[in-house]
């Protein structure tokens, strides 16, 4: 479980700017409590810098990384230039997710009439952060609750809280299928292979499209790539299975992935 009461070294943190002097700047760690730490000029920014106002503000939110925690002295000394954008992006994101993790945990709580505190200590056990258990539950509530052990109202309060606040993730995967037939009838046998191709699987869509014979498309969207493969390769070998069953030929053509979430 995550140590809330100071950050690590070499952590990425959330900070507010709260004091700019010529020579470093003093914040306040969002995820612990306020605890302050200080940016010496030499961490702002690569480079000789002439006014460090230039780089950083009062009321600013940024991301720096921990270089040194001292918590027999209360010192936590940081670095902005060690960060880039692409970490600063990522963990603004799972910043963002977590007060809002922390916020319906609190609903929670509310409706279920227990401490947030314990609802949230059985999430971080079992995940070390509060949001993906959100994520888990639209996709598989039941698996989830149970890992938690959680009081069935508390139970209860989360998968209504999480269905209602979360949208499911999901990914794309798509292949083209090449069905041949040279008999008399072909045509309805590949019809009758397209309709095998669209087996019912709980939690993915499967849709076919006509890209022009021999080819069809099939694009399957799941709430992830493993399911998402089994369900293509289940889809592709039925439809396969009737053309070969009626002396024709067919083969699945896979796609890159191209992964998209919500």
């Amino acid at each position: 479980m995550q140590d809330r009461e100071w950050p690590q070294e070499s952590e990425l943190v959330v900070c507010t700017v709260e004091n700019v002097k010529d020579f470093v700047a003093f914040v306040s760690l969002d995820e612990y409590g306020g605890r302050q730490g200080l940016i010496p000029i030499s961490e702002i920014a690569t480079g000789w810098i002439k006014y460090i106002r230039d780089h950083i503000r009062e009321g600013q939110k940024i991301v720096c990384k921990v270089l040194n925690v001292d918590r027999n002295r209360g010192h936590i000394d940081l670095s902005l230039k060690d960060v880039n954008e692409h970490q600063r992006r990522e963990k603004i994101r799972e910043w963002k997710n977590e007060s809002k993790a922390r916020k319906w945990i609190g609903f929670v709580a509310e409706t279920a009439g227990e401490p947030a505190i314990g609802i949230e200590d059985a999430i971080l056990d079992k995940y070390g952060a509060l949001y993906p258990v959100f994520e888990d539950i639209v996709t598989d509530g039941d698996a989830t609750i149970k890992k938690l052990g959680l009081t069935k109202k508390a139970s209860d309060a989360l998968l209504h809280i999480a269905h209602e606040s979360v949208k499911a993730p999901h990914v794309e995967v798509i292949g083209n299928l090449i069905l041949t037939s040279t008999q008399p009838d072909g045509i309805s046998v590949i019809k009758k292979a397209l309709k095998s191709a669209e087996p019912k699987i709980a939690g993915v869509e499967i849709e076919l499209l006509y890209l022009g014979a021999p080819t069809y498309r099939i694009k399957v969207t799941a709430p992830d790539y493993k399911k998402a493969e089994k369900a293509l390769e289940k889809a592709a070998n039925s439809a396969i299975a009737v053309v070969e069953k009626s002396g024709g030929e067919g083969k699945l053509v896979k796609k890159p992935k191209s992964g998209k979430s919500q």
